[in-house]
């Protein structure tokens, strides 16, 4: 009985010795890259890029319906715009109307 009890602690004991090694590397700072594109991510959901992305949306929307004979590149790329145009106004929508950050990165 007392054999089995000093095995016990001694196996408590060695799992706490791994916790903590474990769980040394969860806080302190961040890693490198985190900056910047934290600092990327706020350029995309800001109001310039909230801007940019409205207009590009009337451009490249106007040019799809009123342009006439456009070959298959140019409508692949203006309709490559308008996506990312609804994803930075979505962003900004969602972020202005709900006060929920986009999640870019």
């Amino acid at each position: 009985m007392k054999n089995r009890f000093m095995r016990l602690v001694a196996l408590v004991l060695v799992q706490l010795g791994f916790t903590g090694a474990a769980f040394a590397g969860g806080g302190g700072g961040g890693l490198p890259w985190e900056a910047p594109l934290q600092t990327l991510a706020n350029s995309l959901t800001g109001p310039v890029a909230l801007g940019i992305s409205i207009i590009a949306m009337a451009a490249a929307g106007g040019t799809l319906i009123f342009g006439g004979e456009l070959g298959e590149f140019t409508r692949k790329a203006l309709l490559l715009v308008l996506a990312i145009s609804f994803l930075v106004f979505g962003a900004g929508f969602m972020t202005a109307l709900f006060g929920i950050t986009a999640a870019v990165v």
